[in-house]
């Protein structure tokens, strides 16, 4: 049987890191999927439980040297995660004080005369070479200490054949220590002390230890803000609730609420639970759910959604979803699980980066004996070749190139009202070039609406008569164009009179007396059927088509026996769709609109939003063959609909862009899941993926430009030529802060619009 396990790892230090859990942990028998993500220190494993188990998995991942475990809920997974980050980032603040206390005394000790600061005579080189040594042991192993995770997770990793970042920062500084130390023995030995006090190593590695300490702890913060969405995001839903009770009102944890349970949600509250309204009117803000800042009003009856802040009035709700069930959490989860994936464009960086660490040892080793023995170079310089090659490396910068973009554009995403499902599906969405749109739903409104109220000369009522009898007649049948007048009468605040001797008749329309008037209303056969006297008028024909033209679904109304009105019910434009369709136009797209109404009326809904391409008369089991159809002419498509008939389309497109309006089966089929109804989110989202691709390419440039142009430098390639060398401490600096620049990139997405 097939499962997924959800992992937290411990003890990852860089790419290469990640690059051999996934290598080892892949290759074991029943594993079909492994991903571990860097950024976010995680991994998820999809294995077949009949031939392997959780112990398993987790035991080769502890042979590996690293620390796996099952993840928690998502929520307390998440919160957990950020509260082992802060204490992590204080610890590395805490130890960065001695680190930096040490070593720039040290650094003055043995540079300082370099820029006319002279030592006093006991400590000076020339007069106590030793006295010179022993004070840079003293002030060198206090940062060694700090420092020293690094060669407990360096020179294990490097036992084991799998070495990490930390194995050349180990190696680097563990070389040039045990070299000064060695010459700090001759020198107590009275071997040549001056010469070999002039020849000592020991700020190179102390300053090295506390750059690249510094670059890990800018690191470290800088990836705890790519996790910021998250954050606000569980910070929306209250820690307490208001229950109403028989006896009245308490204040609980909102943990402790259960389904059915009646909630006081006073004005300036957040919701705490997904539910109904049973009593009270009030004004939503559902920003944090929609992206859209204009309050939703709501009424008993409105459902309602936990995070979502109460503005105005006090609500009485009753809960339907609570804690990991309700939509917040659903929201929080879709976002973690896009953070913790993988796009595809990261498989070549992950490819390098588990060969990476090997291979600049070899480089290092190769450079320094090549200046000894073929560069006639003394051991001194050969050995700074050999550091300045090993700590100039960096396969972090490529291991978080991009997780990071992937962590905060999703975040962004889910900020905006854009839920991204997938890495796969951010990478894929930049790729689009067709836009289809379902109609019903999503470029309109979904439901139909009383439009135009045309009364025929000699008639004798108004308009709102019209309204009113038709209205009173439809009340009793549920046919969605009945409700459509109905509605049309409550927006113009019509109060109906009682109906007498209602008849319908399914396919046509209805009867009844309204007012002692038999009045009519239907379709064209239900006016036949009644002869109503006008029905062949010049005037009810012309009035009949033009409503046709515009996409409009005419009603007869006869009112004692004569044709007296014809009312126009359409579904309406949303108002945000014509805006949405030129947009994605603008963004070189093209966009076809899908229906299963007629050729007439798709055409007349088209030219109102602006689509050129109209496919009409499609069922919904036959869209996914438009889709089809489309990917065989070469067309990356990305599907947009409400997430219920639409199903199989979305399933099946590039890109399926789920409206909000049906969340839950939303989720289940779309790639992104828009989360209000507003369509030009639509463009918002691949908007939003063109972005992030883009901040990955800068970051794996970035990041391989580095690797690719300072190593040749830091082996001497410059030196050949009468160039300058590279100092170990410079290259520390440098490999400790491309690290911090490709987190940093990653973070200007959260200013993403």
């Amino acid at each position: 049987m097939k499962k997924r396990l959800e992992l937290k790892i411990d003890g990852m230090h860089c790419a290469a890191c990640s690059a051999r859990i996934e290598r080892v942990v892949g290759k074991l028998d029943g594993v079909d999927l492994a991903r571990v993500n860097l950024a976010t220190e995680t991994g998820a494993v999809t294995f077949d439980s009949d031939k392997l188990d959780t112990e398993q998995i987790l035991s080769a991942i502890g042979k590996l040297g690293f620390t796996g475990s099952e993840a928690e809920g998502v929520t307390e997974r998440a919160e957990k995660r950020r509260e082992e980050a802060l204490q992590r980032l204080d610890s590395m603040r805490k130890a960065l004080i001695p680190a930096f206390g040490f070593a720039v005394p040290l650094l003055i000790l043995t540079m300082g005369h370099m820029v006319g600061m002279p030592l006093p005579q006991w400590l000076d080189p020339h007069h106590s070479p030793a006295a010179f040594a022993l004070a840079q042991v003293v002030l060198t192993l206090p940062v060694v200490w700090t420092g020293r995770n690094f060669y407990i997770s360096g020179v294990p990793a490097l036992l084991r054949r799998g070495p990490n970042m930390d194995s050349l920062i180990a190696v680097g500084t563990g070389a040039a220590l045990i070299y000064s130390l060695w010459n700090t023995l001759l020198i107590l030995l009275g071997s040549n002390p001056v010469a070999h006090a002039m020849d000592l190593y020991f700020e190179s590695a102390a300053v090295l230890i506390a750059l690249i300490s510094l670059g890990k702890y800018f690191e470290a913060r800088s990836k705890l803000r790519t996790s910021d969405a998250i954050t606000k995001l569980m910070e929306l839903a209250p820690d307490t609730a208001t229950l109403v009770t028989e006896d009245g009102v308490k204040k609980v944890p909102a943990a402790e609420l259960q389904p059915g349970d009646k909630v006081l949600v006073r004005p300036g509250e957040r919701i705490p639970i997904d539910g109904e309204v049973v009593d009270g009117r009030s004004s939503v803000d559902e920003s944090m759910l929609t992206g859209e800042s204009m309050p939703v009003s709501k009424d008993v009856g409105d459902r309602v959604t936990g995070g979502t802040l109460n503005n105005t009035g006090a609500l009485t709700v009753v809960a339907q979803s609570v804690g990991q069930d309700t939509v917040l959490a659903g929201i929080v989860r879709l976002v973690e699980q896009a953070q913790g994936g993988k796009a595809p464009i990261a498989n070549l960086a992950d490819r390098i980066s588990y060969y990476f660490v090997p291979t600049v040892m070899a480089l290092a080793l190769i450079s320094g004996l090549a200046w000894y023995f073929i560069g006639s170079a003394d051991l001194s310089f050969a050995l700074r070749i050999f550091i300045s090659v090993m700590v100039i490396a960096c396969p972090c910068a490529m291991g978080l190139a991009t997780p990071t973009s992937i962590m905060v554009g999703t975040g962004r995403g889910a900020q905006l009202g854009v839920l991204v499902k997938s890495a796969e599906a951010l990478q894929t969405a930049e790729e689009v070039d067709t836009v289809v749109f379902d109609k019903t739903g999503t470029l309109t409104e979904g439901r139909p609406a009383l439009t135009n109220v045309e009364v025929a000369e000699g008639c004798g009522l108004t308009e709102n008569d019209v309204v009113r009898l038709c209205a009173a007649a439809e009340r009793s049948s549920e046919h969605p164009l009945a409700q459509a007048v109905v509605r049309g009468a409550e927006d113009r605040e019509i109060s109906l009179p009682p109906v007498e001797d209602f008849q319908s008749e399914p396919g046509r329309g209805i009867q009844a007396v309204v007012e002692g008037r038999r009045i009519a209303v239907g379709n064209l056969d239900n006016a036949d059927a009644q002869k109503l006297e006008g029905l062949d008028s010049g005037w009810t024909e012309h009035t009949a088509t033009a409503f046709a033209e515009e996409g409009k679904t005419a009603l007869y109304v006869g009112v004692d026996g004569k044709l007296c009105a014809i009312l126009a019910v359409a579904d309406t434009l949303k108002p945000t769709a014509a805006g949405a369709v030129a947009d994605l136009k603008k963004m070189g797209l093209d966009v076809i609109m899908l229906t299963g109404d007629n050729a007439v009326t798709a055409r007349a809904i088209a030219h109102g939003v602006g689509v050129d391409e109209v496919v009409a008369g499609v069922l919904p089991d036959g869209k996914s063959d438009v889709i089809e159809r489309l990917q065989g002419e070469g067309c990356k498509v990305a599907m947009v609909g409400d997430g219920v008939n639409d199903a199989p389309a979305l399933a099946l497109a590039d890109v399926g862009m789920a409206m909000g309006s049906g969340v839950d089966v939303a989720m289940e089929s779309g790639d992104m899941v828009l989360m209000s109804s507003n369509v030009e989110q639509v463009a918002t989202g691949l908007r939003l993926s063109r972005a992030v691709m883009r901040n990955i390419r800068q970051n794996l440039f970035w990041a391989f430009a580095y690797n690719i142009i300072c190593i040749p430098v830091a082996a001497g390639v410059l030196h050949i030529f009468g160039g300058p060398t590279l100092n170990p401490m410079i290259a520390g600096a440098a490999m400790a802060m491309s690290s911090v620049s490709v987190v940093g990139n990653a973070l200007r997405l959260r200013a993403f619009k």
